[in-house]
């Protein structure tokens, strides 16, 4: 039986938290369609400052100045795709670390490889659910378009053998993220299943995940920080919510009035 990791101390989430908010990140999306509107939102309420540059000259020029870049290839498409390999060119030559989020993953062909062909380009961070990151990490997977079948703790095995693979930090996300640089790992537990009916929730992670690899210290810590952050405020969200309608801006009003104490 697979042992479950120890949690992510309150400390360790408090200390980067205050990091991040001494000098909140300029972060630049290159996101679906579908999330960017909830995405912005939630790196604004944070104190982070959210960019979305499209075109691929722009997307190399403004990877080369924002302090971190996302890839998520949810709505993926060939002029979207020159893009993002625009952007992770530009920044992996000025140092920016960006995180990838591969959106169903295994269910689909032209992402998977595309997905695959972006891990030899050294992600900072990948973020993704079970499913993604076993068939990420070339293992059979059940899951269906965004939505994940298997397990988040069936999944740590294959999320340590992609984190020593790519290098990255990886953290595969679901009733309880697990966090790992492939020989270390943190747990971290909270959030609430309405934030599975609300789209969007997990590719705003991914933003969050890549705002916090640009911080200076331990990135297992931040990393693991950026998801205690969005499932402590997703908690609170939900119990102040009637349901999705009411939880979006209940969690934009959490997030924009976490303090570090809170994660203690």
């Amino acid at each position: 039986m697979l042992a479950r990791p120890d949690a992510l101390p309150g400390a360790r989430a408090a200390a980067c938290l205050t990091q991040f908010k001494q000098r909140p990140p300029l972060i630049h999306c290159l996101t679906n369609e579908v999330v960017q509107s909830l995405t912005a939102n939630v790196l604004l309420a944070l104190g982070a400052s959210p960019a979305m540059v499209v075109e691929p000259s722009e997307a190399a020029q403004f990877s080369a100045v924002a302090d971190a870049l996302l890839i998520n290839i949810g709505t993926l498409n060939a002029p979207r795709a020159e893009s993002m390999l625009a952007a992770v060119a530009a920044a992996n030559r000025a140092g920016t670390p960006w995180a990838l989020d591969p959106v169903a993953v295994g269910g689909l062909a032209y992402r998977t490889a595309f997905a695959k062909r972006l891990l030899d380009e050294k992600p900072a961070a990948i973020r993704g659910n079970a499913s993604e990151i076993m068939a990420l990490g070339g293992l059979q997977a059940s899951g269906r378009g965004v939505d994940s079948a298997d397990d988040s703790l069936a999944a740590l095995p294959a999320a340590r053998e992609l984190a020593r693979s790519s290098g990255a930090i990886v953290a595969v996300t679901g009733a309880v993220d697990y966090v790992t640089d492939g020989r270390r790992e943190w747990a971290v537990a909270g959030g609430d299943a309405l934030m599975t009916r609300v789209v969007g929730t997990g590719c705003a992670l991914s933003a969050v995940v890549a705002a916090f690899c640009c911080l200076p210290g331990e990135r297992l810590d931040n990393v693991a920080t950026a998801c205690r952050v969005m499932a402590h405020c997703g908690g609170l969200a939900a119990a102040a919510a009637a349901g999705p309608g009411s939880f979006t801006p209940a969690f934009l009003d959490a997030l924009y009035r976490l303090r570090a104490e809170e994660l203690q």
